[in-house]
């Protein structure tokens, strides 16, 4: 990694990398179990990257931590005016990628896409199972119209492009 690179999970304490990392994951905990996602959530994430930025020290190269987070609530904003993406994607896709620069959103898109493919495929075969009476109708994703809770593809592609950074950075 260069030196201007402002990749927060691999520079801040760690014990807010795992506090990150945790509300990813009742992200994707709750996105599975009722395909939304909290805003209280959201703005944890937010916050921890702000957070994160200040302990590490601010500097010049956050400028591109900014414009990713910017781009990811524009476009994503248009997503979801056209149907395709949930408001609480949108809004936990924007405040993670605030924790990453321009070369590390890259990696996190890319494996958010893979887990978003991945995660599609395997919610398409469990909907085709026989569920005991009841499980359907309390499981919302097993439901066949429901959409796909993507918080848990975001969540994978955070955790992965996170662990990527920080083995590039301790290397």
């Amino acid at each position: 990694m260069g030196d201007n690179d402002v990749n927060l999970p691999a520079m801040v304490p760690e014990w807010l990398f795992w506090a990150f990392i945790a509300l990813l994951a009742l992200a994707a905990v709750q996105d599975a179990m009722m395909l939304k996602i909290s805003n209280y959530i959201c703005g944890a994430v937010l916050l921890l990257g702000i957070g994160g930025a200040i302990a590490h020290g601010p500097q010049i190269a956050l400028w591109e931590n900014g414009l990713v987070f910017a781009i990811a609530l524009v476009i994503g904003t248009f997503l979801f005016g056209r149907g395709i993406l949930g408001g609480g994607d949108v809004k936990l896709f924007a405040a993670t990628v605030l924790w990453f620069d321009l070369g590390g959103a890259g990696r996190l898109l890319t494996w958010t896409a893979l887990a978003g493919g991945v995660l599609a495929v395997l919610i398409i075969f469990l909907r085709t199972l026989p569920w005991p009476d009841g499980l359907r109708a309390r499981v919302r994703v097993l439901q066949p119209k429901a959409g796909i809770p993507y918080g848990i593809a975001i969540a994978a592609g955070a955790i992965i492009a996170s662990l990527q950074l920080i083995a590039l950075n301790a290397a």
